[in-house]
């Protein structure tokens, strides 16, 4: 029996077939015949696979961390440049006219408690006609989605507000609504009003066709079909809408300022420049700068909270 030609099979716990044959002895045989089985091209592709994208998950997250720096760094190299004096020699300005970043930041410390109080001031007209701006623009456009024909020529029409010089339109709203607050509110409410609309209305109007007449099969009526449908799909042209108005309140508030007002960033940085005080000038448009970037921050944070559907429309 050790000598005859043994043939073994046997099926291994994987499944993979085993096959032992021999002429000599049982041990000879089974240690020069026994075929190991190999693995198969999926699991090669498979281990492959992995392998590749370990170094490929590594490298997107370092591009990544790298895009992330890359502003910061630019910033950086901005602001040394300045303050080495680079653009002075450029633009043969001297420092009177260009105040280096840390003069800047040693008026902002001299100054904090004012430019604090200011900046509440003109935070408050920019809040507050960037919300009524944006209420009024969000409402004319939901009533002109009811009647898209006549409603889109509404919002034509209210889209031509843009047009309007803010240096125009702040002395007007100046003699409605005299030298207090309001003045500011009106003229930031009038800027932003258009914007909102126009965008809002095309979110809420460029729905497909084929989700309409779904709605319409179901007998839905026209405010379950605003609700549950325009309302969802338009909120990422809300707020498109939102960021846009947000960026151009501050404007508005800062260059309703400079005609009558008597506290204010605008009012502040108009005076110091009749005053040739730059430090404390500069010093307003930096706080300008940082209180809209925050602002227009938590606009962008509410909208990831808010549509993260959106979020890769909205993520850089």
């Amino acid at each position: 029996m050790m000598n005859e030609r043994v043939m073994v099979s046997r099926k291994g716990e994987e499944g993979a077939t085993v096959s032992v044959s021999g002429t000599a002895s049982m041990g000879e045989s089974i240690a020069d015949s026994v075929r190991v089985p190999s693995p198969s091209s999926a699991d090669i592709d498979g281990h492959q696979g992995q392998a590749a994208q370990r170094p490929l998950g590594s490298s997107v997250r370092k591009r990544s961390i790298g895009l992330r720096l890359l502003p910061w760094l630019a910033g950086a190299l901005f602001l040394t440049l300045w303050q080495l004096r680079l653009f002075h020699q450029l633009f043969s300005l001297e420092s009177y006219q260009l105040p280096v970043p840390s003069a800047i930041a040693a008026s902002i410390r001299e100054n904090a408690e004012m430019l604090f109080r200011y900046a509440m001031y003109s935070g408050t007209e920019m809040l507050g006609g960037f919300l009524l701006g944006s209420l009024l623009g969000a409402l004319a456009a939901a009533g002109a989605s009811f009647f898209p024909t006549s409603g889109r020529a509404a919002v034509a029409v209210m889209s031509a507000l843009n047009a309007v010089p803010i240096v125009a339109l702040a002395p007007i709203m100046n003699n409605w609504f005299g030298d207090g607050i309001w003045s500011r509110i009106a003229v930031v409410a009038v800027i932003t009003m258009a914007a909102m609309a126009v965008s809002l209305f095309k979110g809420l109007t460029s729905i497909q066709p084929q989700y309409s007449d779904l709605m319409g099969g179901l007998a839905a009526s026209r405010m379950q079909v605003f609700v549950k449908l325009r309302w969802p799909h338009a909120l990422p042209s809300l707020f498109a809408g939102l960021k846009i108005n947000m960026s151009t309140s501050i404007i508005g508030a800062i260059v309703g300022e400079f005609f009558i007002a008597s506290q204010g960033l605008g009012y502040l940085l108009s005076d110091q420049i009749r005053l040739a005080n730059m430090p404390l000038a500069w010093s307003c448009i930096v706080i300008a700068a940082a209180l809209g970037i925050v602002l227009y921050e938590a606009v962008v944070l509410a909208e990831k909270r808010l549509t993260p559907w959106n979020r890769a429309h909205t993520d850089p």
